[in-house]
Order: structure tokens, then sequence, then C-alpha cells
């Protein structure tokens, strides 16, 4: 997505540098996509191995001054999960999480445990983002409701936490991801870009103090 396979990991004497989406160095990320000697090659690691590696991405990465430090986790609430919250709480504060589903019920129904789960590990949650809601004809520019619509929000009401907004299931954003292609300049227009911006508004407008 960010085009930035091959990359190379370096050291420096504040640990590993980061890698830098471009020569502004406005955007940094670290991945252990990085660290394999394939792209095809499987991390099969057991649970302390895997928890090492999360504390050193936490605790050995120079990040510099940042606005944000962004985790991006798999759905559920594994052993992964608890070992980046405690981690993080040993450097600093968390300021919350944002939760990801698609409109199907089993989908929901997993949203549900992880907001759980940041409740019994007092996690703030920051809002639920309701992904693939809706398929926008390329032609037409027409959505329909393929998965239903609605369960994101319906659970961000049940709950009692912010509704952040919907992404729909557009094939331009797919087709960019694939290719690196910076989507929100590509199809600054469209009805996808105004809700992607809709929710960076909302997000970047809480109170995390």
């Amino acid at each position: 997505m960010l085009q930035l396979e091959d990359q190379d990991i370096h050291q420096c004497t504040q640990g590993w540098v980061p890698v830098f989406t471009d020569s502004s160095q406005t955007l940094a990320v670290m991945s252990i996509g990085f660290l394999l000697n394939n792209r095809d090659d499987a991390v099969v690691w057991r649970g302390p191995k895997k928890n090492a590696m999360i504390k050193q991405f936490i605790e050995d990465v120079s990040w510099g001054e940042r606005d944000y430090l962004i985790i991006d986790t798999p759905p559920g609430t594994s052993d992964e999960h608890i070992t980046v919250v405690e981690n993080l709480r040993h450097r600093e504060n968390v300021d919350g999480a944002v939760l990801v589903t698609t409109p199907q019920a089993v989908s929901v129904g997993d949203v549900r445990r992880e907001l759980a789960f940041c409740r019994k590990t007092g996690v703030r949650v920051l809002g639920i983002i309701e992904n693939m809601s809706g398929f926008v004809c390329p032609h037409c520019k027409e959505c329909t409701n393929v998965f239903s619509s609605g369960g994101g929000e319906a659970l961000a009401i049940e709950t009692g936490v912010p509704f952040l907004g919907c992404i729909p299931l557009d094939p331009a954003l797919g087709q960019s991801l694939e290719t690196g292609t910076k989507y929100t300049e590509a199809f600054p227009q469209s009805s996808t870009t105004d809700s992607i911006f809709n929710i960076i508004n909302k997000l970047t407008s809480v109170n995390i103090s």
C-alpha cells in the first residue's frame, strides 16, 4: 500500500530507524515484513517470541518527535493485543482505540468482544468505523448494500461510543491500495474521499488529553 517493499531497517544510537514513505519524512513505518528475507515467508512464532518483537517495536524504534503513533492490529482479543497495551503503558498513555467492523453480524460480534476487551483493559474507545459499507458502482456511482448496512452504527449506539462513519466498498479504493496510489488525490471528488476525510476530521478533533 505504501510502496515500501524491499526496504531495509537500519540502526542508530537510539535503536532501529523506521522506514519513511517519502523524503519529507512525515510518515514513518515499522513492520515485521521489513525483517523477512522473502515476501512469501510465514512468521511461525510462538507467543513469547511474538511478544518480544512487539515490545522491541515499541521500545527500540527511534520514532523521534511525532504527532501520532498508530498501531494496526489484527482482529480479535489475543495475547498480542495485551502485549501492545501493557508495553505502551510502560512508556506513555494510550490515547485510545479505533475499532473497525464490516456490516455483517459476524464481524460486528467480533468488534463487540474487542470493545469489551478495551473496557476491561481501560483503553478508551475513540469510535467505530464501518468498512465495506455498501458497493459503489464505478459507472453510475450508485451504492448497493452488498453486506447489509448499519451494523457498525447500531453497535456504536448500543454501546454508547462515537460512530466515526462508513467507508464504502469502492473498486477504485481497492485498486489504489494495490498499486500504492494516493486515493484521495486521484479521486478528490468521490464520496469515498469525503467519507475518509470526515472520519479523519472527527478523530483529530477528539479531546484526548
